[in-house]
């Protein structure tokens, strides 16, 4: 139901405490699931304490089956199969694991001043000046030259060390401060601080590199040259809280777009016996454009469609993975922006979520002239916003600023050219992309309820 209330108007004591213990299982998701890597880990685990298996180890699928299937440990599909023919289509929920972060460079290390630094180069649309000066943890996996894997992660714990970008004094910032904002700091001024001790008792060039890198061999087992074969990334340190005196709000890193990862997750989880087949998608490199293996412009998701069918009825028929796809019905879940009054010209009023008035639906998305967008058709539109006012979802409409302030996109272009109807539908969040995004525990939960809806829907 679209409307002025807000979700804390609608629901009564019981569903409260329910929309608060779904949001304690979503921070905790938060905490675990940092990198794609990470969340993929962290799905399976999941997926599989409720009776999911992998494609890879079944010979054949009846409906009620539950299976999944990872690409690469990045990018994941999970399914439960539905009663009807899957050459009906499909109702699939696709978001994407992946957030704005710092990458180390394959040759990161050096030394100056008596400082072990790291190069970074980031990794989708951040603000630069935003990751300066913040704690930062380390998170990835280096294979060594012998084939080894060794997994990195430093700075979550309290007893572990964090990282940091360091930032000029005020005092000395005259010429940064009359900088436009974007040039204030610079891509390859992204440099964390890792070391500062030197080596003792030996004459080398770069002692306190060196005494890094001696650290770095004998308590996790790589070398410098192995960091060449490495996915490390920095990513904001800490907790995901809880924000505000009525602790409405939840705070923390890459909720754009691990929100609509645990949603559909948990909604997919809870899923027995749905009509349709009920398919989760996650993907990877949204925030770089979807490209490469993982990404959604791979075939990831026919070829999941395609291992079902043949799952399901033994035939590899191209023709019925085709049907399948372009029969489907999908909601492309990301984040929408939040109307924030701190900002409120970059946006039209009128036509932008708001925290805590529920999930939002946007027909479109896209930059200035509807671009990169795929633009829903009006018949699914009224289809999902019936299919959320019969179970009571309080829903609201957004979009992405005002028509010549920007904008963005999703996946939701990617899944539409197998000629499936999508939608964009998500919670509403404020600071998108930065170290510590906001979103409100109410719309996590009317998130939950309408992915729940759409996966068992029967029309």
């Amino acid at each position: 139901m679209e409307q002025e209330k807000t979700v804390w108007d609608v629901l009564d004591g019981k569903q409260r405490d329910k929309a608060f213990e779904f949001a304690d299982g979503y921070r905790q998701f938060l905490n675990r699931a940092k990198t794609e890597r990470l969340a993929v880990e962290a799905i399976i685990s999941q997926a599989k304490s409720r009776g999911f298996h992998s494609i890879e180890e079944v010979k054949d699928a009846k409906p009620g089956d539950k299976l999944y299937y990872s690409f690469g440990g990045k990018a994941l599909c999970l399914a439960v199969l539905g009663k009807k023919p899957l050459d009906l289509g499909l109702r699939i929920i696709g978001s994407h694991l992946d957030s704005p972060r710092l990458d180390l460079k394959q040759r990161p290390l050096y030394e100056e001043a008596g400082l072990a630094l790291g190069k970074t180069h980031y990794y989708g649309g951040i603000k630069k000046y935003q990751w300066t000066t913040v704690p930062l943890a380390l998170h990835g996996v280096v294979i060594t030259e012998a084939g080894d894997r060794v997994k990195v992660e430093i700075g979550e714990n309290e007893a572990d060390p964090v990282f940091t970008i360091t930032d000029l004094l005020p005092h000395l910032a005259k010429e940064q401060m009359d900088k436009k904002i974007r040039e204030a700091v610079k891509g390859e001024g992204l440099n964390i601080l890792l070391g500062s001790i030197p080596l003792a008792g030996q004459e080398v060039k770069e002692r306190v590199k060196a005494n890094l890198l001696q650290a770095l061999e004998s308590r996790h087992g790589f070398t410098e040259e192995d960091l060449v074969s490495a996915e490390l990334e920095a990513v904001p340190a800490g907790p995901a809280r809880m924000v505000g005196l009525d602790r409405g709000l939840i705070g923390g890193y890459g909720q754009d777009d691990r929100a609509c990862v645990y949603t559909s997750l948990m909604a997919l989880l809870d899923m027995e016996n749905p009509d349709f087949t009920a398919l989760a998608l996650f993907s990877d490199k949204e925030e770089t454009g979807s490209d490469g293996a993982t990404g959604m412009k791979s075939n990831l998701l026919e070829d999941f469609v395609a291992e079902l069918i043949y799952l399901v009825s033994g035939s590899s028929d191209g023709i019925g993975v085709r049907r399948a796809l372009r029969r489907s019905q999908a909601l492309s879940a990301d984040a929408a922006v939040a109307f924030d009054p701190n900002y409120p010209d970059v946006t039209d009023k009128q036509n932008t979520a708001c925290l805590g008035k529920g999930v939002a639906i946007m027909k479109y998305s896209g930059i200035a002239g509807k671009y990169d967008t795929s633009d829903a058709n009006a018949e699914f539109v009224g289809e999902v916003r019936s299919i959320l006012n019969q179970a009571g979802v309080v829903w609201q409409t957004g979009e992405m600023g005002k028509v010549d302030q920007g904008g963005g996109g999703t996946i939701a272009q990617f899944m539409a050219r197998y000629g499936m109807e999508v939608l964009d539908c998500g919670p509403a969040l404020l600071s998108i992309h930065s170290p510590f995004e906001l979103a409100s525990v109410g719309d996590i939960f009317m998130t939950y309820l309408a992915y729940s809806a759409f996966f068992g829907s029967s029309s």
